[in-house]
């Protein structure tokens, strides 16, 4: 099978395996979000360095080596993202299998077992049309400063939401219509949903306007907006307005 297609069948046997984990009825609320991480990456670890051997890999819950910055093909995957809304049974949880090509997402595949759901970046659907009170989506327990500012100077609604991969898949969705975040984050949390919503044609790049650059020895990335290509300039515009 093809890179997309790996991805796509990863994160739905990844997303099986972690339903089927908290299904089990054996764990506490603490222990399943560790044991749900620790079964997701063991299998896509070793499907990943079965299937593509010659890739570098970049895993939250793997221990990073050096070697991929050797790479120019490295996988770039968070088993769960949204560890607390997996645990809680809700829908806003991911699975991410993203490749980054010579710093590039350029492949990808979010999987949201939730609601049964796998987007990816050969198959594109077709992203809704914004309403006119523009929708803001926001982390659930820690909304940045920034989107709130923003949002408030749009006269956006702000959406309260789980993991990294929910808010960027919910614009596709139709759920939501811009995802500005400053409150920092790392290449696993962003690689696979920026490949897929570029793939959705939506605007993604740091909230400066700079490009998003994955595989880097640091995987710290601050920032990032993941909006409809429309609402970009004046989202950037008034970032920029409120740091002067």
């Amino acid at each position: 099978m093809n890179d997309v297609e790996l991805a796509t069948h990863l994160a739905e046997v990844a997303g099986r395996l972690l339903i089927e984990v908290r299904t089990s009825g054996m764990l506490s609320l603490k222990a399943l979000g560790k044991a749900g991480d620790a079964t997701a990456n063991q299998f896509l670890v070793h499907a990943i360095k079965e299937q593509r051997p010659d890739d570098g890999l970049l895993s939250e819950e793997e221990k990073d080596s050096p070697e991929r910055l050797t790479k120019s093909r490295v996988w770039i995957i968070d088993p769960v993202d949204g560890t607390r809304e997996y645990g809680e049974a809700r829908t806003d949880w991911a699975v991410h299998i993203g490749l980054a090509i010579d710093g590039v997402p350029v492949m990808g595949a979010v999987g949201l077992p939730g609601l049964n759901k796998v987007l990816r970046t050969d198959q594109p659907v077709p992203v809704p049309p914004a309403p006119e009170k523009l929708r803001m989506v926001v982390s659930r327990t820690r909304p940045a400063r920034e989107a709130t500012e923003v949002a408030e100077r749009l006269g956006a609604e702000l959406v309260p939401m789980g993991s990294a991969g929910a808010k960027a898949m919910s614009i596709i969705l139709g759920d939501a219509d811009i995802y500005l975040h400053s409150g920092g984050q790392y290449e696993w949390d962003s690689c696979a949903p920026v490949a897929v919503a570029l793939a959705h044609g939506l605007h993604c790049s740091r909230i400066d306007g700079s490009p998003l650059i994955y595989n880097r020895e640091d995987v710290y990335m601050p920032d990032l907006l993941i909006c409809r290509k429309e609402h970009a300039e004046r989202v950037l515009a008034e970032v920029a307005a409120l740091s002067n």
